[in-house]
Parts: structure tokens; sequence; C-alpha cells
């Protein structure tokens, strides 16, 4: 969830899934910041929900011109964010090995930018991991197609408490679901929902402790 900053994502959280998200920690990288919230379940387990936003007290460490990812500094997607509260707008996939599921992607003629590494300090210690991320900070087919991760000895969710939030379902919905699906499945992610729609969105559903919540991305214009 992409939020104009770390207040009102928490208020968004406690408002529309009736929880209080954890305390994340900052990305020096990306000059931005999070908070977590478990949403582990028997059908996906290690997942998490991240309430993310740009972290105004501090500088990214890209190179110039490079962009922050997940498209954050994208100035339409920023004022949806400020006129219309956080927003799902992207997802990221576990692998075991980023490398060879970038080279997949790339055998496919999509650019999922370079691997870089990148890590935030912990009270349990360092989190570490390498993921993709494209020098504009572009979301591959409108958010659909995942950034790619892989983990190192710790993940967040060692450290997460359960939240009475546990994830239902992810279904991705794109125009063209034969090349969305064939590259999920090229990058080693063979059990993603993926359906043909006439605009791309994602999907969510949750099981809270208000009731079963259905999250959606804002198809674009």
């Amino acid at each position: 969830m992409l939020a104009a900053d770390l207040r009102q994502g928490a208020d968004w959280c406690r408002r529309t899934l009736g929880v209080e998200p954890a305390q994340g920690g900052e990305h020096p990288l990306m000059g931005t910041h999070n908070r977590l919230l478990n949403i582990c379940s028997p059908e996906h387990p290690r997942s998490y929900l991240e309430i993310i936003a740009i972290n105004k007290g501090a500088a990214s460490a890209r190179q110039a011109g490079a962009a922050r990812w997940f498209d954050m500094d994208d100035p339409a997607l920023q004022k949806q964010v400020a006129d219309h509260g956080p927003r799902l707008i992207h997802w990221v996939a576990c692998v075991p090995d980023v490398a060879a599921s970038h080279a997949a992607l790339a055998a496919r003629g999509l650019d999922a930018g370079e691997i870089v590494t990148a890590s935030r300090p912990t009270p349990l210690g360092l989190l570490q991991w390498r993921l993709t991320v494209r020098q504009d900070g572009q979301r591959l087919m409108h958010g659909c197609l995942p950034t790619l991760i892989e983990w190192g000895e710790r993940h967040p969710c060692h450290a997460l408490p359960d939240s009475g939030v546990q994830l239902q379902s992810l279904r991705l919905e794109h125009p063209e679901a034969h090349l969305l699906a064939g590259a999920c499945t090229a990058a080693g992610l063979h059990q993603v929902a993926v359906e043909a729609a006439a605009a791309p969105r994602l999907r969510a559903t949750l099981r809270t402790p208000l009731g079963l919540v259905s999250l959606s991305s804002h198809a674009p214009q």
C-alpha cells in the first residue's frame, strides 16, 4: 500500500482492517520507510502487507536520475494517494534465485531492471534482500507483474506478530493475461491466479477482525 505518509497509512489500516500495523523501518537506498502487517495464512505463508511512504526526512542514495521503486516518484500516482488515501499499487514475489528469475523475464523481452541489494536494521539484526528495480522505478504491466525478491537469512515475517488478518486470495487481471501468466510461470511463480480483463488490476481479499475486506488497485486511466 502506498501512502502519503506513514501516519495516513496507519490510520487507513486501523479504519479498514481493524488492526494496528507493526513498526517497520527505513530504506536508506530509496529514501522510503514502512510499516508492516503480518497477513500469513495456510494458503499464503510468509506474506505481509507493506504500507510504504517516501521518508521526507531522508534522501535517496540512488544514483542521480534514478527513481524510487514502485513508481513512488510518479506525480500522477502521488496525486491519487493525496486525493483518495492509501492505494494498493503492486506486489512483490519471493523467489529462491532472483538472478535466474530475472533472466527468465529478460528472455521474454521484459526488462525488470537491475538486481540491487538493500537492507534495513531491525531489533533482531540486519534485514537484507536482493530485488529487481528499474532505473525509472516503473512497475511492469501496471503493477501486475511483481517485483522479484530474494531474502537473506531473515524474513520480515519472522519478527512480525500475528495480526488477526490473513490473506485469502490475490488475483491479477490484465488485458494481456496470457503474457502475464507466461511471465509469472517463467519467473517460477506457478500458482498465481491470472484473469483476462479490460484493464489491469490487482485484487486482494483479506480476512480481518472487521470481516472480509477486498482491496483493488486503481486501473490506469
